[in-house]
């Protein structure tokens, strides 16, 4: 039987049933007891360029979560925070950063050869200068900054920038602590993984395993859901390889769904509680359909410096935490009236993740505006 005739007669899954399914497969229809690290495996790693982003993500799963478990991960070098899926900075156990850098390289050197980097080094002995790059950064962690200046010394007439944005998509950088630790900061200092984990990223590529690992944490989803979660080409041979191991389902606008066979199907009618995600949460990045997690406002320009509020599973506000001398204040904004159960809900779930966020606050507020 064809794939296109076993689509079709696959069962359909409507968008609640898609939600609910992906809330719970994302740990938050309830927080857990899970250990942090097993949590970001599962979660397939957490978007992390916003160094408390992580934190937040693992709030809102894990019940009374102690910051300072994931904070000691990354200083004794059990997690990183390194380039991967879309090359955006993820925050993974080394684990997991053995397992998925070798299959998002590929995607990696796509993304640098298509940008305004490698066009500011045509001509150049690009390898050349990654050598040094490697050199360089194994000797001595370095800011991006300083490393453009380091190679500007011995590539005069090369864009230092531009040298030191090669590095960031050609080689396995990592971000050193401080930066990223709880209630700490720092530049971003970056080595390559190997130096830091003390071992190297060489094992085979193994894109099978990746595409499964993200089924499990966000499926069912399409070919194009799995393409826009990692920006992984030369999907169709993995697909063909998978399928006879996989579940096909619709959804229902009639587009193939993807999922591993013991993957639990949510119940549509389970509540879904209120979440304050934090800014960039992959569970509303992952799919190139994103209807299942959409409400009433879709992510966007908006959500840029704010976290995004999930009312009954779905999209509907946005918050901010804002600090001034006398308060610190968290504004939340809602894109729909809600009504008073969903009110009563919302204040106790704002005000602790600002008790979080700011245990040493000598006032917090919390403030609501409904639209």
């Amino acid at each position: 039987m064809s794939s296109r005739s076993s689509a079709s007669s696959a069962p359909v899954l409507d968008r609640r049933t898609l939600n609910r399914t992906l809330l719970s497969r994302q740990g938050l229809l309830g927080r857990s007891d899970s250990p942090v690290a097993d949590v970001v495996e599962r979660l397939v790693g957490l978007q992390a360029q916003e160094p408390v982003d992580p934190y937040v993500a693992l709030w809102d799963r894990i019940a009374d979560l102690d910051p300072d478990v994931l904070s000691t991960m990354i200083e004794q070098r059990a997690a990183v925070r390194m380039g991967l899926m879309r090359t955006t900075l993820h925050l993974v156990t080394a684990r997991d950063a053995a397992l998925l850098y070798p299959v998002m390289q590929e995607v990696l050197v796509r993304a640098f050869r298509s940008s305004p980097f490698a066009r500011a080094l045509a001509g150049a002995d690009v390898a050349a200068v990654v050598d040094q790059e490697r050199t360089l950064l194994v000797a001595t962690p370095s800011s991006p900054a300083d490393l453009g200046r380091r190679l500007g010394e011995r590539w005069p007439d090369l864009d230092g920038p531009s040298m030191a944005y090669a590095a960031r998509f050609l080689l396995p950088l990592v971000q050193v602590p401080p930066r990223g630790l709880w209630g700490r900061s720092g530049r971003t200092i970056n080595t390559t993984a190997e130096a830091w984990l003390g071992h190297p990223l060489d094992a085979a590529a193994d894109p099978d395993a990746v595409v499964l690992r993200y089924l499990r944490a966000f499926g069912p989803a399409s070919v194009a859901d799995i393409r826009t979660w990692s920006w992984m080409t030369a999907l169709r041979p993995v697909i063909e390889r998978l399928r006879p191991h996989l579940r096909i389902f619709r959804d229902e606008a009639g587009r193939e769904l993807l999922d591993v066979q013991d993957g639990t199907i949510a119940d549509p009618d389970q509540p879904a509680p209120i979440r304050l995600l934090a800014q960039y949460d992959n569970v509303f990045l992952s799919h190139a359909d994103r209807t299942r997690i959409n409400g009433a406002r879709s992510w966007g320009e908006d959500f840029r410096g704010a976290g995004a509020v999930l009312v009954d599973g779905h999209l509907s506000g946005t918050w901010r935490v804002r600090r001034t001398t006398a308060t610190t204040a968290m504004i939340v904004e809602l894109g729909t009236t809600v009504d008073r159960p969903t009110m009563t809900a919302l204040e106790p779930e704002a005000q602790g993740l600002l008790g979080f966020l700011a245990p040493d606050a000598a006032r917090r507020d919390v403030q609501v505006v409904a639209g």
